[in-house]
C-alpha cells in the first residue's frame, strides 16, 4: 500500500485536488482510502456525493470509546473508503489532535490491516507543517509520499517552501520523501515556468499542471468530482493524467528548501515582486 499525503497552503485547493485525483486513480482500477485531516471535515464530500461524513472526533464525543470501524468510515465513489478526522469544539483544544486520534483509532480498529486490499491511503492535510498534529502523517511514517499543492501566488510558494523544510527534517530519520509539486493554477503570469523552476530549486519536479477551469466549480455545485460529474470535459482528462503521473511516479527525493532571499529572487525574476 502506498501512503500519500497532500500538503499545501490553506485555500490552495488540496481537498479538491485530492478527491479529483482519487477519482482518477479509481479509473485506473486502484483501491483507495482517503483520510481527511482538516477540522472542516470536507476532504471526502465530493467522493460521498455531498453527504456529511460524521468525523472520528464527533463519533467519539457522541458514542464514547465503543466505536467500530464502520462507524467512522463510509464507502464513496468507486468503492473508495472515506474517513474524516474532524476537530475539537470551536475554541477548545488543538485541531492537530484530531489527526493523531483518528490515525491511532484507524490502526486500533484494523483499517490498515486490510492494506492488502488497498493500493493507496491518502491523507489530505490542513495547511502548513507548523503543528505536531498536522505533521503527524510525515513525522510518524503514516505517509511516505508527499505532494505539495502550490500555485504561482507568493504565499503559496512560501508555504510550499516551509513544507519542504518539514519534509527535509523528518526525512533524515525516516522514509518520507517529496514526490513533486502539483500546480493548481491561479492564472498568474508565467506560472507554469515559475513553478517548474521552483520545483527544480527544491530538487523535485512539477508532477502536473492543473489549469484553472470553471468545470471544477460546476462539478462541486453538483457535489461530485469532475470525472463523475462529466467524464467527457477536458478537465476530467487533467485529473486522469495527474492520477496517472502519481501512479507511475518513482522519483522521490529529500527536498532542498530555498532560503527566503533566494525564493524572493525567484519571485522577482518572474515579475511577482518588485525590487526594493
Amino acid at each position: 500500500m502506498r501512503k500519500v499525503a497532500i500538503y499545501g497552503k490553506g485555500g490552495i485547493g488540496k481537498s479538491t485536488t485530492t478527491q479529483n485525483t482519487v477519482a482518477g486513480l479509481v479509473g485506473l482500477g486502484r483501491k483507495v482510502m482517503v483520510v481527511g485531516c482538516d477540522p472542516k471535515a470536507d476532504s471526502t464530500r465530493l467522493l460521498l456525493g455531498g453527504l456529511a461524513q460524521k468525523s472520528v472526533l464527533d463519533t467519539l464525543r457522541e458514542e464514547g470509546e465503543d466505536v467500530e470501524l464502520d462507524d467512522i468510515r463510509k464507502r464513496g465513489y468507486g468503492g473508495t473508503w472515506c474517513v474524516e478526522s474532524g476537530g475539537p469544539e470551536p475554541g477548545v483544544g488543538c485541531a492537530g489532535r484530531g489527526i493523531i486520534t483518528s490515525i491511532n483509532m484507524l490502526e486500533s480498529l484494523g483499517a490498515y490491516e486490510e492494506s492488502e486490499e488497498l493500493d493507496y491511503a491518502f491523507y489530505d492535510v490542513l495547511g502548513d507543517v507548523v503543528c505536531g498534529g498536522f505533521a503527524m502523517p510525515i513525522r510518524d511514517g503514516k505517509a511516505e509520499e508527499i505532494y505539495i499543492v502550490v500555485s504561482g501566488e507568493m504565499m503559496a510558494m512560501y508555504a510550499a517552501n516551509n513544507i519542504s523544510k518539514g519534509i527535509m527534517k523528518f526525512a533524515q530519520n525516516g522514509s518520507v520523501r517529496l514526490g513533486g509539486l502539483i500546480c493548481n493554477s491561479r492564472a498568474v503570469d508565467n506560472e507554469h515556468e515559475m513553478i517548474d523552476e521552483f520545483a527544480k530549486k527544491l530538487g523535485t519536479k512539477m508532477i502536473h499542471f492543473v489549469p484553472r477551469e470553471n468545470d471544477v466549480q460546476r462539478a462541486e455545485i453538483n457535489r461530485k468530482t469532475v470525472i463523475e460529474w462529466n467524464p467527457e470535459v477536458p478537465q476530467a482528462d487533467v485529473y486522469r493524467n495527474l492520477a496517472k503521473a502519481i501512479d507511475e511516479n518513482k522519483d522521490f527525493v529529500i527536498p532542498t528548501p530555498m532560503e527566503i532571499e533566494e525564493l524572493e529572487s525567484l519571485l522577482m525574476a518572474y515579475g511577482l515582486m518588485q525590487a526594493a
